[in-house]
């Protein structure tokens, strides 16, 4: 009640609004169960009989803005007084059971609205203005047993839009709700319908089951039923390869305790689905690179360089943004990096080529590095934690005397030009990459030295002529 009186000085007058112009207005499915559980944010979902152009007619010269991006689907968006609003007409999908996405065809009655929807704790409505409370399929019991069911069976819900197997598993991700036997037993024999649903679709929902509260409880479901064969087969594949270290049953549990450290490491700043999702693709490379020696040992040699290719070629897949992509990637390429450190291997160049190889990532890759500890040995994890406490110690003394983050050669393009005596060209980005190197290798350089470095460079090239 509190959550709803929050918001129903604008939920009431809007209900009013529609009730003058001879419609119904109900507050309906995640908006009713957030309010329930006390989680209620600032976008709410409404349904109504009216349709688009009727909503809007309605809107006008109360709403803040709105917006038409949804009118397809019979869903109008609206903002007042900083709440965001969707309005969608009462709806009556049919499907076919062979095309990806339904036939959009409006509904008449708040009950049919209710019957089509995905789970019973989404099927449950607050009429507006006047509050009366609508639960059909018993969604208020099921919120309290936490457990998602369907309105009808599940063959029937699943089968109407398969995507619904998925958003099963990503509520039980976010709301660490249990999945009915019924459910879980239809998501097992309709695995394979969820093929019918466009990369776009899945990879939208999979993406929020990864940033829900408990991804890895999502992520088992997923890999239980055979969901995640149709979209996601290297993560299953994980179950079939055993540590080299003999710490865990299989890489698989590693995966997942590994994607459990990236959440606790996350910190106030939310949800990182890059931290999260390369976290659960680290090792899939290790199936592909998988090699016993003669003593048994097992070893996955250049399993990060082979996994990074892996990552790459799946997200492109599920049509994800370049840019997400090649964060992704990078990180399960650069995962491996670390270890050697506490051996007092690395040289001050060394960090320089690790900072400076992160880049903007650097931070993920700390808490992907020390997420990606999971030995039972106490006094080994205690050793790799304090060596990755030096490393990080080590890269912020460096970065303060070098300006690490921004690691450019002592001589700009301009310098080199004017120097070698040459124009704009390959020349100067072959002297530029070479001073790079040297800036990484020995760190900075003053002026004269860097010149005589250009000069030499240029002079063993045949750039210039010998002195």
């Amino acid at each position: 009640m509190a959550e709803l009186i929050r918001v129903s000085p604008v939920a009431d007058e809007l209900g009013r609004r529609f009730a003058k112009a001879g419609h119904e207005l109900h507050l309906v499915g995640g908006s009713v169960r957030d309010a329930l559980l006390g989680r209620l944010g600032n976008d709410l979902d409404f349904a109504t009989d009216a349709h688009p152009d009727q909503t809007l007619a309605v809107l006008k010269g109360w709403a803040e803005a709105t917006w038409e991006t949804g009118r397809d689907f019979g869903t109008i968006g609206a903002q007042r007084d900083g709440l965001r609003l969707e309005i969608t007409t009462f709806r009556a999908d049919v499907y076919d059971g062979v095309s990806r996405n339904p036939t959009v065809q409006y509904g008449s009655s708040l009950a049919e609205d209710l019957r089509r929807r995905d789970f019973t704790v989404n099927a449950m409505a607050v009429s507006l203005p006047d509050h009366v409370f609508t639960d059909a399929h018993g969604g208020l019991d099921d919120l309290a047993e936490e457990v998602l069911r369907t309105p009808g069976t599940p063959e029937q819900s699943f089968g109407d839009d398969p995507l619904r197997m998925l958003r099963a598993a990503r509520f039980a991700a976010q709301l660490r709700f249990a999945v009915d036997p019924g459910v879980r037993a239809a998501m097992v024999a309709m695995a394979a319908d969820l093929d019918r649903i466009t990369a776009e679709r899945i990879r939208d929902e999979f993406v929020k089951l990864m940033c829900g509260a408990d991804p890895v409880y999502g992520l088992r479901l997923l890999v239980d039923t055979g969901l995640a064969d149709r979209f996601l087969p290297e993560i299953s594949g994980l179950k079939l390869e055993i540590d080299e270290h003999a710490q865990h049953k299989d890489v698989y549990e590693h995966t997942l305790i590994v994607v459990a450290n990236a959440v606790r490491l996350e910190g106030s700043e939310g949800p990182d689905f890059v931290l999260r999702f390369a976290a659960l693709m680290h090792d899939v490379g290790k199936p592909a690179t998988k090699a016993v020696t003669s003593d048994g040992r097992v070893s996955f040699h250049h399993h990060e360089v082979v996994g990074a290719r892996m990552t790459k070629q799946r997200m492109k897949a599920m049509r994800f943004p370049k840019d997400v992509i090649a964060d992704v990637v990078e990180l399960v390429a650069l995962h491996l990096r670390f270890y050697g450190y506490g051996r007092g291997e690395w040289t001050d160049s060394a960090v320089r080529r690790y900072v400076t190889d992160a880049g903007p990532l650097l931070s993920r890759l700390h808490k992907l590095t020390r997420s990606d500890v999971t030995t039972r040995n106490r006094r080994k994890a205690a050793q790799l934690a304090a060596d990755y406490d030096a490393l990080e110690e080590r890269i912020a003394r460096i970065a303060a005397e070098e300006d690490l983050a921004r690691v450019r050669p002592d001589l700009d393009g301009n310098a080199i030009m004017e120097l070698l005596g040459v124009p704009p060209g390959p020349v100067v980005g072959r002297a530029w990459r070479h001073l790079k190197e040297l800036r990484l290798d020995h760190g900075p350089l003053d002026r004269d030295e860097a010149e005589a470095e250009l000069l030499r460079w240029a002079r063993a090239e045949g750039i210039v002529a010998p002195e």
